[in-house]
């Protein structure tokens, strides 16, 4: 693919980068969110998983232009996608909505799992890789 799009791999590269910041921050904010500290309160903290969520989205979007890889066409896209609405309902609620540290707690953990889920079915192009 590189020889058609010579900066496929960067774009892919920096996806992955930017998918990994994204849940290292995001499970550093969860435990902030557990424990009731006030760092969750910073501007920078509320602004940036924005900043990196969108460029991870932007790169994401690219790379299926790229592939030419449609939702429609392709399952394990549909259903990441589909995984990633998910994950964002669970981390407002682990983060903010949830109402106890304990819920807030498991909502961080689902939402972690489906990131899992996200991830392996991007790496096998395979929703249901853990069958097979």
């Amino acid at each position: 693919m590189s020889f058609l799009y010579p900066h496929y791999l960067l774009i892919k590269d920096l996806h992955i980068g930017l998918a990994f910041a994204s849940i290292l921050f995001f499970v550093v904010r969860a435990y902030w969110s557990v424990r009731g500290m006030a760092m969750l309160q910073q501007r920078w903290v509320k602004t940036l998983p924005h900043l990196i969520d969108t460029f991870l989205l932007l790169f994401g979007v690219t790379l299926m232009m790229m592939l030419r890889a449609w939702p429609q066409q392709q399952p394990w896209l549909a259903v990441k996608l589909l995984a990633l609405l998910l994950y964002i309902v669970l981390g407002t609620f682990a983060i903010k909505r949830g109402r106890t540290p304990t819920s807030r707690a498991g909502f961080a953990l689902a939402a972690i799992l489906v990131f899992g889920y996200m991830l392996q079915t991007a790496m096998t192009k395979d929703p249901l890789f853990f069958i097979s």
